[in-house]
C-alpha cells in the first residue's frame, strides 16, 4: 500500500488559505456578543504591526492581570481585546475600566493572532501597548482609527 499524493496543480491547492490561517470573516463567527466596538480587518493588521513594534521595545503589558493591575496605576495606552474569548466573565470588567479612565479600547477577532503578534506560542486575551517614540508614527495611526470608532451601546 503506498499513499496517494494529492496533485499540486488540483482543485483544492488554489483555494487552501497558507499555513492553515483562518479568514478576517471566519474567525468573525467565534464572537462574544459584548465584543464592540469591533476592530475592521485594516485596522486589525494595523494592530498586529504596531503590537510586534511594541514588543521589540518592551512597551507592551499582557494578560488580564499585568494589564488590570496597570490601568490602576493610571498607565495609558491603547486596549485591544480578544472578540473570542470565553467565558466572557474572564475579562468584561476591562472596557468599564477603560471607559472610567478615557483608555481606548479596541476587540479584534482573535486571541490566537493576538498572542502570535505579541511574539508568544500562547493565546492572549488582552493586551495594552503603550506609546514609544520608535513605533509613534503607527501608535498615533492607530490610536486615531480606535477614537474613530462608534462607542458601544
Amino acid at each position: 500500500m503506498t499513499k496517494i499524493k494529492p496533485d499540486p496543480d488540483g482543485p483544492e491547492a488554489p483555494t487552501e488559505a497558507c499555513c492553515g490561517e483562518r479568514t478576517y470573516h471566519e474567525l468573525l463567527v467565534n464572537l462574544n456578543p459584548i465584543a464592540q466596538p469591533l476592530a475592521s480587518r485594516r485596522l486589525t493588521r494595523k494592530l498586529y504591526k504596531c503590537i510586534k513594534k511594541a514588543v521589540k521595545q518592551k512597551q507592551i503589558r499582557r494578560g488580564v492581570k499585568e494589564v488590570q493591575k496597570f490601568i490602576n496605576k493610571g498607565e495609558k495606552g491603547i486596549m485591544v481585546l480578544a472578540g473570542d474569548t470565553l467565558p466572557v466573565e474572564v475579562y468584561c470588567h476591562l472596557p468599564v475600566m477603560c471607559e472610567d479612565r478615557n483608555l481606548p479600547y479596541v476587540y479584534i477577532p482573535s486571541k490566537t493572532d493576538l498572542g502570535a503578534a505579541a511574539g508568544s506560542k500562547r493565546p492572549t486575551c488582552v493586551i495594552m501597548v503603550k506609546p514609544h517614540e520608535e513605533y509613534q508614527e503607527a501608535y498615533d495611526e492607530c490610536l486615531e482609527e480606535v477614537q474613530a470608532l462608534p462607542p458601544p451601546l
